[in-house]
């Protein structure tokens, strides 16, 4: 049976996204290491019309009752650390794990595999490597991975750097205030269908998928807190919050099928990584890249720093007088530069459910009755999606699919990660 939709109407989304702020500022949500220990196991996940789909997913077999989680959990090491991780296999076929990026991994039991040693089914296997280099990484089954990709056996790794955790790697231009993943996948349902009703052998040659998904989740289901109860499977929200001129790493990953072009509103973003490795050559060449879109191929993982201070917007985004103290992380440019527009009387109007009554961050102003009010902290929105048109659906329904948004708060709003 399919669950009634969560969101019915994109107002009551919203309202789920703007009651986030202050409650969703913590870091990254992930297992701490160096030691794991995942279980394969079968999972369902739903996406935002309401479809119910079988997974394959890995759980933290640490928590007693734990789930297979789509993707699998955030496995989170320091550089230089040993990192030992146990896999325990509950499904009807051999599975594995490969680390791509790291080096010397060594594996203790299982049979041998395409790519690595494989826990055949009911057994166990134990990998062991160095973390040898901080960064953005994906770990993936290596078992069938045309199938076990597809079917969701895939997380994503995080290895923080000797200088300490507000940095992405071990250099003082990639220092951070606060963090967020984005890691980027696609399905074909008809081959979760069939895996279900163990149709064999399955064709990936027709694959078509139809539904796309961030951290798992798919169109506005992205806002709603992590760990919500009504879907157990998929616990990582994608909603991002900054206060100005804070600088944010986002790390991107691909994880799908296909190569998806991920586009984050009000800013370029500055890719300063890539699959682990720092941009920037041993002579310290900066080679960092401005970017409009970065396009998220399977496996790939890029890591960027995005601000936003109201630079070139031209006006001052608080309504100050010029005489007025600057905000912390405001660009000065045009401090003090009137809004541009003369708005239009309250009768004229007819706000959308964000709009708080006035054009400035932080700001408030009269409502016509019934009308806005969702806004209470005079924050600016700005959606994050794919820019591919099609994957902004759900099974051709819009909205749906790869979308999030960002929320810029006044300052003061969130506490430091």
């Amino acid at each position: 049976m399919k669950r009634p939709k969560e969101k019915i109407t994109f107002i009551l989304a919203m309202i789920v996204m703007l009651l986030l702020v202050g409650s969703a500022t913590a870091a990254i949500q992930g297992i701490a290491g160096p030691v794991f220990n995942l279980t394969a196991t079968v999972g369902r996940v739903t996406i935002d019309d309401g479809t119910v789909i079988t997974m394959w997913g890995f759980a933290n077999a640490n928590v007693v009752g734990s789930v297979a989680t789509y993707p699998g959990p955030t496995l989170i090491v320091t550089q230089g650390q040993v990192v030992t991780v146990t896999l325990t296999n509950q499904l009807p076929r051999p599975v594995s794990i490969v680390f791509p990026g790291q080096q010397n991994v060594t594996s203790t039991g299982g049979v041998p595999g395409l790519l690595t040693q494989e826990a055949a089914p009911g057994a166990t296997i134990t990998y062991t490597f160095t973390a040898v280099n901080p960064g953005t990484f994906i770990y993936y089954s290596g078992s069938e991975p045309e199938l076990q990709f597809e079917m969701g056996l895939f997380g994503a790794l995080i290895v923080r750097p000797t200088m300490g955790p507000k940095f992405a790697y071990n250099d003082a231009s990639t220092a951070f205030d606060r963090e967020y993943l984005f890691l980027v996948s696609d399905i074909d349902p008809l081959i979760h269908k069939a895996i279900a009703l163990s149709i064999k052998p399955v064709d990936h040659t027709s694959a078509w998928p139809v539904c796309w998904f961030i951290n798992g989740r798919a169109g506005l289901d992205t806002i709603v807190p992590n760990n919500d109860p009504i879907m157990p499977n998929q616990p990582l929200a994608a909603l991002a919050l900054m206060q100005p001129g804070e600088k944010v790493l986002l790390r991107m990953i691909g994880g799908g099928r296909d190569a998806h072009p991920f586009h984050v509103h009000g800013n370029h973003h500055r890719v300063i990584g890539r699959d682990g490795r720092l941009l920037k050559t041993l002579l310290g060449q900066d080679l960092s890249e401005g970017a409009f879109t970065t396009t998220l191929a399977s496996g790939q993982t890029h890591d960027a720093l995005f601000t936003w201070d109201g630079a070139g917007v031209g006006w001052d985004i608080y309504g100050h007088a010029p005489g007025d103290a600057l905000q912390p992380g405001e660009d000065p440019t045009y401090h003090g530069t009137p809004f541009p527009v003369v708005l239009p009387d309250i009768k004229d109007m007819l706000p959308g459910p964000l709009y708080p009554g006035s054009p400035f961050l932080g700001g408030a102003g009269q409502l016509p009755p019934g009308e806005g009010g969702f806004n209470p902290w005079g924050a600016f929105p700005f959606m994050w999606h794919s820019h591919n048109e099609k994957e902004l659906t759900s099974n051709d329904i819009f909205p749906g699919g790869m979308l999030t948004w960002v929320l810029i708060v006044p300052p003061g709003t969130l506490a430091a990660e």
